[in-house]
């Protein structure tokens, strides 16, 4: 809809003009602040602009009334064109809200270590990066959702070290000492017995077998983490191993020219000249890459591929990390505003009001796969895109168990299988509720399906704006005015039953495209506690 009104707005001024939406609806459904952008140009007082601009728009079949308001020029959409437009979404419904974007884009996100499952940090980024890729997707983007696996250094030397004590103590019974810093949780009573099958418990007695045993887990690990995205309805398109990567070190160092530097024993960054607080260590003294090293070949692989766009979604905790990347981008030949990094903030978990216990599976981090079999991947997906980012996030896992109103979730899904229920007790048939016009039904339907039809404004400005969360915030206010429709009016055999049924199947394939780009499922029955 507000693409139309954009499209005619443009055509008739011969610019671009901003439309907002009134807080109060009667004022209309869109307006434009244009007057005042003209005022100076035309040498006219912005009222008197949008007296002339209001006038001109008499004969528009796709309004039924453009007024002049304190400068401001409002639009009401006409019956017959939210009426065309509802017929056209419901023959249509794989193409609602769907456009054609030439852009294409690399999106990475999760790329957490391979040394154990996914705790609730990571599943955070991991649906604020999936309900991204959803919305891109539904645009039109030309967008690639990638996981960039970091299974070289340290972090993977640890994990084979980590099993080999783990299997040592518990399974041959040994006094063992434990390092400063390792890996533990349940998971480690699983990759030792899968090791037991895959190479026989001489394994663990062998210090200098530790590399072979890291090199198999870390893959092992890969499972679990592809398991538990995808029972959260996560996939990723295309999966990068830094441990490919390093074949490609001395060309990449060669491009980067008078960007990296010798000094101390040791390779560094000039990313200070760049905007970064002070120069970076890329080689260690002892000839081992820093965990930078990795991220400039990767984000030179990434930059060859050829891409419009980059985003990277990162935890919070990796915000003074973005300078040095950038940095390294310049250095490649490369424009780093063509690299956007997000940040996802950490989770914090209630349950009843009490602290949520850490797993013992996990060793000391709650694990998202607990959190699934608690409450669900629906719930879990929506508490994570219902808040921005960027800013801290608290809740307690039994208000999302709850089936009544007060789960957000519950609300939404309720909504959707209300209608779906209304549906099935209709006296009309499927024929005439299709053929039926939505028009003279009222105020209270007519903002119901208007709101039902903003849906794809909703999708592009929460791409757009990258805050995934203005798409549950819409679903919620879209529910609510669904039940509130519900109790108000009457609709299973009224004159205008049809015409009822025709407006609640355009709120139900908004609920569920919207659902759909969360990840989540729209359910067809579902029953309330105080039903």
């Amino acid at each position: 809809m507000k693409q139309r009104v954009s499209a005619i707005l443009r055509e008739k001024l011969g610019r671009e003009v901003i439309l907002e939406k009134p807080r109060d609806r009667s004022f209309g459904h869109f307006a434009t602040p244009i007057a005042f952008s003209l005022a100076k140009e035309l040498r006219k007082s912005p009222m008197v602009i949008a007296q002339e601009l209001a006038s001109s728009f008499e004969d528009t079949a796709v309004f039924s009334s453009v007024e002049s308001v304190k400068g401001y020029l409002n639009f009401r959409l006409s019956e017959d064109f939210l009426a065309e437009y509802a017929s056209w979404a419901l023959e249509n419904p794989a193409e609602f809200g769907k456009q054609q974007k030439a852009q294409k884009i690399l999106l990475e996100f999760v790329s957490a270590n391979p040394t154990g499952p996914l705790h609730i940090g990571h599943a955070r980024g991991a649906v604020y990066g999936d309900t991204l890729y959803r919305l891109a997707k539904h645009l039109g983007y030309d967008i690639t959702a990638e996981y960039y696996v970091n299974d070289a250094g340290n972090q993977i030397d640890l994990l084979g070290l980590s099993i080999q004590l783990y299997a040592r103590e518990n399974i041959l019974k040994e006094a063992v000492e434990y390092p400063e810093s390792y890996y533990r949780g349940e998971y480690l009573e699983t990759l030792a017995q899968g090791a037991i099958e895959k190479f026989g418990i001489e394994i663990f007695k062998d210090e200098s077998c530790q590399k072979e045993l890291a090199m198999w887990a870390k893959d092992e690990v890969m499972k679990i983490i592809v398991k538990d995205l995808g029972d959260t309805n996560i996939f990723f398109d295309t999966f990068v191993y830094e441990s490919t990567l390093y074949e490609d070190w001395d060309r990449v160092m060669a491009k980067m020219g008078e960007g990296v530097y010798e000094k101390d024993g040791k390779v560094w960054i000039a990313s200070e000249a760049k905007g970064d607080a002070k120069d970076r260590v890329v080689v260690r003294e002892d000839g081992r890459p820093t965990y930078l090293a990795g991220d400039i070949v990767y984000h030179n692989q990434k930059f060859e591929r050829g891409y419009d766009h980059y985003i990277n979604i990162w935890g919070a905790d990796h915000h003074g990390y973005i300078a040095r990347v950038k940095a390294a981008v310049e250095y490649l030949g490369y424009d780093s505003t063509k690299l956007e990094v997000l940040l996802s903030q950490m989770v914090s978990l209630l349950k009843d009001g009490e602290p949520y216990k850490m797993s013992k599976r996990a060793g000391n981090v709650i694990l998202m796969s607990d959190i699934v079999e608690e409450i669900g991947s629906d719930a879990l997906r929506y508490i994570f895109a219902s808040k921005k980012s960027d800013t801290a996030l608290e809740f307690d896992l039994s208000e999302f168990k709850k089936q009544d109103s007060s789960n957000p979730i519950f609300y939404i899904q309720y909504a959707h299988a209300r209608i779906k229920t209304l549906l099935a007790k209709a006296e009309v048939s499927q024929e005439d509720i299709a053929a039926a016009t939505l028009k003279n039904l009222g105020e209270q339907a007519d903002t119901l399906l208007f709101d039902a039809l903003l849906l794809p404004e909703v999708i592009e400005d929460a791409f757009a704006s990258r805050q995934i969360q203005k798409l549950p915030d819409y679903l919620k206010a879209l529910a609510a005015s669904l039940h509130k429709f519900y109790y108000d009016v009457r609709i299973i055999g009224t004159e205008d039953e049809a015409k009822l049924l025709k407006l609640l199947s355009v709120v139900a394939l908004s609920l569920k495209t919207g659902l759909f780009l969360m990840g989540i499922e729209a359910k067809e029955r579902m029953t309330k506690e105080d039903d």
